[in-house]
């Protein structure tokens, strides 16, 4: 099986997990207003160097949105907000973004 390494994510993915990704990039991009390229360095921060398997690796057993918002807000009381249209997203923490100097960032904001 074909895998690789864009230049857009730091590891290594099959096509299936490439288009995953860029779903939840997408997902961030459209909820959360940032610009792709911080909704990439967010996901490169947090899956760097970890190993996927082939379209749909377990982590696809949760659609992109939800590991979204787990990479842009922080946990309250172990919990994470989620897609209801109904939750106030304004009184969640948000995650700070990768420092601008961190190899994280592998696209121009």
């Amino acid at each position: 099986m074909a895998r690789s390494r864009t230049g857009e994510f730091l590891m290594d993915l099959d096509e299936g997990m490439l288009a995953y990704f860029r779903e939840m990039a997408q997902e961030m991009v459209t909820r959360f207003g940032i610009s792709r390229a911080e909704a990439v360095a967010r996901i490169n921060r947090a899956y760097e160097g970890q190993k996927f398997a082939p379209y749909p690796d377990l982590m696809c057993h949760e659609l992109p949105e939800y590991w979204g918002y787990g990479l842009y807000f922080k946990p309250n009381a172990g919990r994470l907000p989620d897609d209801d249209p109904d939750t106030d997203l304004s009184v969640w923490e948000v995650r700070p973004a990768p420092p601008r100097h961190s190899p994280a960032w592998t696209l121009e904001p």
